[in-house]
C-alpha cells in the first residue's frame, strides 16, 4: 500500500485523453485500495517511441502491473506486453462504431507468447482490471491482500 509519495506499483495507460472517464473507474478502485499508480496518455499509432520507452522502464521504475485502455484497433496492450515482462492488463473500450467488439477482439487475439489479460468492454472492465491488479500485488502483500479481502467481504454484505 502506499502514501502520496511512495513510488507507483501499477500503470494505468490509455491510449487518448478522451478515455479518462471511461478508464476512471480503474483508478477509483486503486485509490479505494490504497495503491499507489501512475496515469500515462500514450498512443501507441501516434507515438511508438514513447510507449517503447515507458514499458522498457516500467519495471525498473518500480511498477508491478499495467492496465492499458484502448479502444478501436486497440493496439496499446499488446503494444506494451512487446516490450515488458510485467502483467498487463487489457481494457477494451467502446470507442467506435463497433462499441468496443473491435477491442475486445484485438486485445483477446494475442499471438502465443505475448500474452494479455483482457476484461471486459468498458467501465466494468475498467474496474475489474484494477480488482485483478490489487489480486497480482496480493501475491506478495499482506496488506493489499487484506483490503481486496475486506473489498470482497463488503461485496457479499450487499
Amino acid at each position: 500500500m502506499s502514501s502520496p509519495g511512495d513510488q507507483p506499483l501499477v500503470g494505468v495507460l490509455m491510449g487518448s485523453k478522451s478515455d479518462q472517464s471511461l478508464m476512471q473507474p480503474s483508478l477509483d478502485m486503486l485509490m479505494e485500495f490504497g495503491i499507489n499508480h501512475e496515469v500515462s496518455v500514450i498512443s501507441a499509432h501516434r507515438n511508438p517511441q514513447k510507449i517503447h520507452e515507458y514499458a522498457t522502464s516500467a519495471r525498473s521504475r518500480g511498477l508491478q502491473v499495467i492496465i492499458a485502455g484502448a479502444g478501436a484497433a486497440a493496439h496499446l496492450p499488446g503494444v506494451i506486453a512487446s516490450w515488458t515482462t510485467l502483467p498487463v492488463i487489457g481494457v477494451p473500450l467502446p470507442t467506435s462504431d463497433l462499441k468496443g467488439l473491435d477491442s475486445l477482439f484485438s486485445i483477446t487475439q494475442m499471438p502465443g507468447g505475448i500474452p494479455v489479460g483482457c476484461m471486459a468492454v468498458g467501465s466494468a472492465g475498467a474496474k475489474n482490471a484494477a480488482i485483478f491488479a490489487a489480486e497480482i500485488l496480493a501475491l506478495k502483500s499482506q496488506e493489499v491482500l487484506i483490503t481486496v479481502e475486506a473489498y470482497r467481504a463488503k461485496l457479499a454484505e450487499g
